[in-house]
């Protein structure tokens, strides 16, 4: 008996999977993982259907904090969060799928693991056998008649937004005034910029951008684009990675202020930027104090 894990969303194209794997290998054992990163309790369905569908475990891991702190956050203060309108969030989820495919092996004692990407796509296996070469790894056809759900387009409002994010040492501290957690953060400017239909990690790549280089001009002009093929070769685990890491880790010491966008129709304009003096924090408030009048507004 041979037993695999294999990534698992809840999508048509890993329910496939799913399926395939149990019909064609009748004696070995599926263990699903889903990750959430921010699905939250829709999660237990998923769960649910994995087990209705024949995997003999599913694994549901809140992955959240790690995502967002291990790997979003390095690559924003790269400067490869975004290229141009393309966001880079989605290939980042990438080697975080691997590093928990490899570690529910681990707990499993499975052999292989799995995943239903495309077969141009090998982020995924790149990444496991960095991490562990004594690994198998599956990439299941993706089933071409699964159709992606369809949903319907939002119109956006007809008056812009204009949000403030503020840094401290190159990472997001506050929006609109107002401190809050990174994982808060990102879902409150992902509904401001959603409804404007811009992408939020383009437009906190390019505040980001701004301010570092209205503050260190010139330096490390060439990181984004290293640090970005890193990303789409799946080379996340790589040393060479980590010496980009501390390269970013150098210039965000004096990457402090804030900057201020407008967000209308799909494009992301940024209006102004103010710095934090030397040895200075910027002035933000808590959250609750004033909330109301320093939130989202219109322009």
């Amino acid at each position: 008996m041979t037993r695999i894990v294999l990534a698992y969303s809840g999508s048509a194209a890993t329910a496939h999977a799913v399926e395939r794997l149990v019909a064609s290998r009748p004696g070995d054992e599926v263990v699903t993982l889903t990750l959430d990163l921010g699905q939250g309790k829709e999660l237990e369905a998923v769960r649910d259907r994995a087990l209705a569908m024949g995997a003999v475990r599913a694994h549901v891991l809140d992955a959240n904090d790690v995502f967002v702190r291990e790997y979003l956050l390095r690559a924003l203060k790269a400067g490869a969060l975004a290229d141009g309108d393309r966001s880079l969030v989605p290939l980042l989820t990438r080697p975080l799928i691997a590093q928990k495919l490899v570690e529910v092996a681990a707990i499993e004692h499975a052999t292989e693991v799995a995943h239903a990407c495309p077969d141009a796509d090998d982020r995924i296996a790149v990444a496991v056998h960095a991490l562990a070469p004594q690994l198998a790894v599956v990439a299941v056809p993706r089933d071409a008649t699964a159709a992606a759900p369809s949903g319907r387009t939002m119109s956006a409002p007809a008056e812009a937004a204009l949000v403030e994010i503020s840094f401290e040492r190159g990472a997001p501290a506050a929006l609109n005034g107002i401190a809050m957690p990174l994982l808060d953060l990102l879902g409150s400017l992902a509904i401001i910029a959603g409804a404007h239909r811009v992408d939020a990690a383009r437009v906190l790549n390019d505040a980001h951008a701004d301010l570092q280089q209205a503050i260190v001009p010139g330096k490390g002009e060439d990181l984004p684009r290293r640090y970005r093929e890193i990303v789409e070769r799946g080379r996340w685990f790589d040393p060479g990675r980590e010496a980009l890491d501390a390269q970013a880790a150098r210039l965000q010491d004096k990457v402090s202020g804030a900057v201020r966008l407008r967000l209308i129709d799909g494009r992301c304009e940024i209006i102004d930027r103010k710095q934090a003096k030397a040895g200075r924090r910027l002035s933000i408030v808590s959250p609750g104090a004033d909330a109301a009048s320093r939130g989202p507004h219109n322009v």
